[in-house]
């Protein structure tokens, strides 16, 4: 894999390109590109390249944007953005850094694709209300806090969001997402989280392996991960090559 080509393909056709959900809207100006969503989507700049440009009057007028959606938002920073000192810069104009992830990256092909479970836990694809229920009670016991607005996402988004929960008898013990980008050759694994009792038990690899099968069916080269580190040696174990790291820089 070519790291640098992959890198710049990535950009140009996911962080410039973002998908709408419902309710969201792309927004365009020199250095950066920006989702303002609803209450349920993730709101702030996908992609910035501020190299000629004055980074600190660019930043102050995304802040004077976001203040007018009054919510608030993130600037998606990855180690190879320009310049150099941006994450300097985002942390003088009043930003807070939240914790570094590897964006991996794999050919579907290289992946395994066929789920090998634990005994007693069996796959189940979220198709409605129940699952998606099923799949925020996972989020909520592996991430805290309250994710139903996952839930609520991939029930509005069927065509591009495809989620799966494990169960072992009743319970949800795992669950992930696998999110498309149509015209383009990369789809997205999100949301992977197992249960801290059922952790290393090859629960989370089955996940991921399903997703893999899903997007190869859907004629997807390329998976990406924004993995935490719990997840990254895992992904780097199945094939998975790391491009950048990426930081989300919150703003109040």
């Amino acid at each position: 894999m070519d790291v640098n080509e992959i890198l710049a393909r990535f950009d140009r056709d996911v962080r410039q390109r973002p998908q709408e959900g419902p309710g969201a809207v792309v927004e365009r100006e020199p250095g950066v590109v920006r989702v303002v969503a609803g209450d349920d989507g993730w709101t702030g700049i996908t992609w910035s390249g501020l190299d000629g440009l004055d980074a600190d009057a660019v930043i102050a007028a995304q802040v004077r944007r976001f203040a007018v959606a009054g919510m608030p938002w993130e600037w998606k920073l990855y180690s190879h953005d320009a310049p150099p000192d941006l994450a300097a810069r985002l942390l003088a104009a009043g930003f807070e850094p939240g914790p570094p992830e590897s964006l991996l990256v794999a050919e579907v092909a290289a992946l395994p694709r066929r789920p090998e479970l634990p005994a007693g836990v069996r796959l189940e694809p979220v198709t409605g209300p129940e699952g998606a229920e099923l799949l925020v009670r996972v989020h909520d016991e592996v991430f805290g806090g309250d994710h139903s607005a996952v839930g609520r996402a991939v029930l509005a988004r069927p065509d591009e969001v495809k989620a799966v929960v494990a169960m072992a008898g009743d319970r949800p013990i795992c669950a992930g997402r696998l999110e498309l980008h149509p015209g383009t050759e990369f789809a997205g694994l999100w949301g992977g989280g197992t249960a801290a009792d059922w952790r290393g038990r090859g629960v989370f690899r089955a996940v991921v392996a399903y997703r893999a099968a899903q997007a190869a069916a859907a004629g997807y080269r390329y998976l990406q991960v924004d993995a935490s580190d719990d997840s990254r040696p895992i992904l780097r174990r199945l094939g998975f090559t790391r491009l950048a790291t990426t930081t989300p820089y919150v703003h109040a």
